[in-house]
């Protein structure tokens, strides 16, 4: 039986030993080299997008390892988080869940992946009161997913990709029927 929760904090106390799987963890660790070097490769590029969404993968081969060298050297050395995603959507294929999913590789202690499962819950919850379904989730949907997840991320002392995967797996465990209904 899955247990119930009053609110997002209860669920975040009580799931505080959960931890990266251990495949993702040196998924993470082999990306990491990219912002050290400053930069992404096509192919870590196609390897992260197909992580998260592999479906428009015919899309991400279609941007030059030049055009991705240069719009993720722009991203690694914004400070403006509008100008990162916009960038990032600007390559083929990468919509705002693939964006977020670029960034938080890049650094998870900063970002986590905005998915419909997390922000079905945060609605769930009472932490977002718009787009219920959690489809086509928008850059405004981003901020506000990013501010909440920060927001816990400090109080309990934890990267955002934590707070995050706590949300989303919990979600997948208590999911009922159709992921894209509510």
């Amino acid at each position: 039986m899955i247990k119930k929760y009053q609110n997002i904090t209860e669920l975040i106390k009580d799931n505080l030993h959960f931890k990266e799987p251990l495949n993702w963890q040196s998924f993470f660790d082999k990306i990491s080299k990219a912002k050290e070097k400053g930069y992404l490769t096509k192919d870590e590029f196609v390897e992260i997008c197909n992580w998260k969404s592999s479906r428009p993968k015919r899309h991400y081969l279609k941007n030059s390892e030049e055009v991705i060298k240069e719009i993720s050297k722009k991203v690694l050395a914004s400070n403006s988080e509008d100008e990162k995603i916009e960038l990032l959507t600007s390559l083929k294929g990468v919509g705002i869940p693939v964006a977020s999913a670029i960034l938080t590789l890049l650094n998870p202690e900063n970002y986590g992946v905005i998915d419909i499962r997390v922000w079905q819950l945060l609605y769930n919850y009472g932490e977002v009161n718009t787009n219920p379904k959690g489809q086509t989730l928008t850059i405004d949907n981003w901020k506000t997913f990013l501010i909440l997840l920060r927001k816990y991320a400090t109080q309990f002392n934890m990267k955002v990709r934590d707070i995050e995967l706590i949300l989303f797996f919990h979600h997948r465990e208590a999911q009922e029927g159709n992921l894209y209904s509510v």
